[in-house]
């Protein structure tokens, strides 16, 4: 049974076509993997057919009383809302039912006997399905669900304004929990969670009995939990049977065919020109020169899709640093409270150190205390000489209306525009999205502009937090290379093993020192 149908879907911002002619269709139990590079339309599809988006031409449509969960990367929760707020939520339609009953009590006072009996059947009917769907427990299982992802100890009255981007995805991970729906939507849901709950998140989806639909950049995690693949390029949308693997077999070997198809078809069409062309003047050969013009005008060009640039990373090197990198001496990292214990960590130069740990712990906030950004609540960071350091973000919340042009160029002024657009190609970008504003690309596209003004840099040290998030798979191995190649030293934050394990020669576990309890 098909659960959702889309049928001759084409959209487009701008002079921009994202896609043309697309149709899919999700049936009861699939699990499936949308795939495709940063900026093919992978959450323009998902706000197409969960209707935030209008799109130019062609049809959504869902079965119907089908509840859809979406876990949206980019959802804003409103200041003034507490994580129970947001959690209790998850049940307004429960809310809703209770009021739609409330109304039909208030009805039976003025009532004949006839009607009485048909509203009391239907009081019945919601009071079961208010019982089933677990209304009078609502507060124990919110808070079940906060105990079991950590948001207990970051305080359910918290205002979730407030929260960390790992925070705020775990909160709206728990809310779609708590709905049960019967489709899942979910946008990129291993950003910004931390292994422990990536893990819990792969039980979860492999025991789910309904179906979902998955965007994710993240392999390991992707092939664990999925039966299909839709990949999104070039405007098309085109289905897998299996998990990423079986997908790009079987995609490398059409690729491969096609590719042997379109040299034989202009073989062929050369040599029918060329005949033409000797030929057709000729008296005694115009008839034989005319019927093979005819055959040329009649074939159908196989076109090759065009190649989406593939990033490359190169670090600019700065001279050599001192040997020590920084040492603290009694640390102790936090704003309101202690986020830490008293650290004595010491990095020296050539050193390449992940940390990590659960979410909400502190260790974006040990990275600004260490780069000067936050001031310690006590004890002090001692840092060493000749250091250019480059520092990547977790996330920029703010928005911003620069060009991509304008953005690099503020950074390095000194550069001509030819220079500037030849950096932002390298970093995977095309001449659409290098001319458009930072604000309209995609996570990933937002990420490559980042990564472009911080491989232009000179640079010794290298500071990263979650530098793989939105990333697509050609960008995120290209990273992974670079960083092997750079020759200067690397403090980063990841939730992939899988990027850091075989690059990093140290890992420090930051829930050795955190003063949080999980």
């Amino acid at each position: 049974m098909s659960v959702l149908t889309v049928k001759n879907l084409s959209h487009g911002f701008g002079d921009r076509a994202i896609f043309n002619d697309v149709s899919f269709r999700l049936l009861k139990g699939e699990h499936v993997g949308l795939i495709g590079a940063n900026g093919e339309g992978k959450s323009t599809f998902m706000n197409i057919i969960t209707g935030k988006l209008e799109p130019d031409v062609g049809k959504v449509e869902w079965s119907r009383k089908v509840r859809v969960g979406y876990l949206d990367q980019h959802t804003v929760l409103e200041r003034g809302l507490t994580i129970r707020d947001v959690l209790k939520s998850a049940f307004q339609y429960l809310f809703d039912l209770e009021a739609q009953m409330n109304g039909l009590y208030e009805k039976m006072a003025d009532v004949s006997p006839e009607e009485l009996e048909k509203l009391l059947e239907e009081v019945g009917t919601l009071q079961d399905l208010l019982t089933n769907n677990d209304f009078y427990i609502i507060d124990a299982k919110v808070e079940e669900i906060a105990r079991g992802l950590g948001l207990e100890d970051i305080g359910l009255e918290k205002d979730v304004q407030d929260l960390s981007g790992g925070q705020r995805t775990k909160v709206l991970l728990a809310k779609l929990l708590l709905e049960k729906p019967e489709i899942l939507l979910l946008d990129e849901p291993t950003n910004y969670l931390d292994e422990q709950h990536i893990e819990w998140l792969k039980r979860y989806l492999q025991e789910y009995e309904n179906a979902f639909i998955l965007i994710s950049h993240d392999i390991p995690f992707l092939n664990s939990v999925i039966n299909l693949i839709y990949h999104m390029e070039n405007q098309e949308l085109n289905r897998y049977v299996g998990d990423y693997d079986d997908f790009m077999k079987v995609y490398e070997m059409k690729k491969q065919q096609l590719e042997a198809a379109y040299k034989k078809q202009q073989q062929e069409m050369a040599d029918l020109k060329d005949f033409v062309a000797r030929n057709k003047a000729r008296v005694s050969t115009r008839n034989m020169a005319m019927s093979r013009q005819k055959k040329l005008d009649k074939m159908e060009v196989i076109e090759l899709a065009q190649e989406r640039p593939k990033p490359e990373f190169h670090f600019k090197s700065a001279r050599t640093s001192s040997k020590l990198i920084f040492e603290t001496t009694d640390l102790v990292i936090g704003y309101d409270e202690p986020l830490s214990k008293p650290l004595n960590l010491r990095m020296e130069r050539g050193q390449k150190i992940a940390l990590s740990g659960a979410n909400g712990i502190g260790k974006t906030t040990l990275l600004k205390s260490i780069l000067g950004e936050i001031k310690p609540l006590s004890g002090s960071v001692e840092k060493g000489d000749y250091q250019h350091i480059g520092y990547f973000e977790q996330e920029i919340k703010t928005a911003n209306y620069n060009t991509c042009i304008d953005e690099v160029w503020n950074e390095f002024p000194h550069f001509t525009q030819y220079e500037i657009r030849a950096a932002l190609a390298k970093c995977g970008l095309t001449t659409k999205h290098i001319e458009s504003k930072v604000e309209v690309l995609s996570g990933g596209e937002k990420a490559k502009v980042r990564l472009c003004k911080l491989i232009n840099k000179e640079t010794n040290i290298l500071v990263l937090d979650e530098p793989t998030n939105h990333l697509d798979v050609d960008a995120k191995n290209e990273l992974k290379r670079a960083l092997k190649d750079y020759k200067g030293s690397i403090l980063i934050i990841c939730h992939e093993p899988e990027f850091y394990q075989d690059l990093v020669t140290d890992v420090w576990n930051c829930e050795s020192w955190t003063t949080k309890l999980f």
